[in-house]
Parts: C-alpha cells; structure tokens; sequence
C-alpha cells in the first residue's frame, strides 16, 4: 500500500525541505496520483517509455532532485524548499500517464491523450501544492517550452533532460 512511510521511504529527499506543509504536499500528490492511477506499487515504473531503460522513475526522480540540490547548494539564490518539492513531483503525472498491463508498464489510454506535465499539474494543484511547485512540473517537459520558466523550474527541466540524455547512451 502507498502511504506517507512509502513516500518517506522511497525520497529520502524530503528530509531536505525545511518547510512542513511544502514536504507534506510532495507526499500528498505522491497519494493522490497513487490513488488516481491505480498503483499499489510504484518501484518497477521505468522512468520514461521511450527508450529501453532499467532505470526507475522513483531513481531517476530521486537522481533529478540531487542534481537540482547540488545546483542550488552553488547558487545560493534559489528557493530551495520549492526546487526540492519541484523536482520530487515532476514526474509524478507519470501515474496517470501509465498503466499496468500484467507484467509491463504501458501507456495508458488516459496517457495517450494527456502527457504527465499536465497531468501532474492538476494532481498537484488538487493536493493544495503551491502554485511555483505546480509550475515546476508543468514546465520541466516540452511543455514549458511556450512559456516563462521560473528558476527553479529551468533547473529542473535541464536535470530532466541531462538524466534524459544520458539514458539514452547507456
């Protein structure tokens, strides 16, 4: 069952926010998009559907955060709460946009007309996320491109697509 210890467990990240209801919001939206997609175990989602990979969505989710840490630690001038928050939910539409089918992960009916951008904006406006997190995940993809990133959102969208790259090399 997916709850707050899973959540806790599996992003250790968390512990990196400072602000409770920022922490408790990632946790909810994990729930929620849980919940909403159907998922009773989320450690074997591959992190994308568009190339063979081994790598997990909660790794390469955890991966993404680490890297937008370490930039931020450098920067000194980003809001650090809502990039750790960010980063942990930019994918988090992924539940929606996948589906099990036996022992393959699929896209889902639901996935081929919505991309997890905006699908993870409404989980997370829905969890009472705030909006520059909700921004963040709606920004990090493609679909950011047409508008004006925050900071925050540009670090995490240049982890995403570094983690991305990267994959597709191995």
């Amino acid at each position: 069952m997916i709850d707050k210890s899973y959540i806790e467990k599996e992003f250790r990240e968390l512990q990196k926010i400072k602000n409770k209801s920022f922490e408790e919001g990632v946790i909810k939206v994990w729930i929620l998009g849980c919940k909403k997609g159907g998922w009773e175990r989320i450690d074997d989602i591959p992190f994308t559907l568009l190339i063979p990979t081994k790598i997990s969505l909660i790794e390469h989710t955890r991966r993404v955060t680490q890297m937008a840490i370490s930039i931020a630690e450098k920067r000194k001038d980003l809001d650090m709460d809502i990039l750790i928050a960010g980063a942990l939910t930019h994918d988090v539409g992924k539940l929606l946009e996948y589906t099990r089918e036996g022992d393959k992960i699929v896209k889902s009916r639901f996935g081929m007309r919505v991309r997890h951008p905006i699908s993870g904006y409404g989980i997370a406006l829905e969890s009472g996320l705030s909006q520059e997190v909700a921004h963040i995940i709606f920004a990090h993809s493609h679909e950011g491109d047409k508008i004006e990133r925050s900071p925050e959102a540009i670090v995490v969208h240049h982890c995403d697509f570094i983690e991305f790259e990267i994959a597709k090399t191995i």
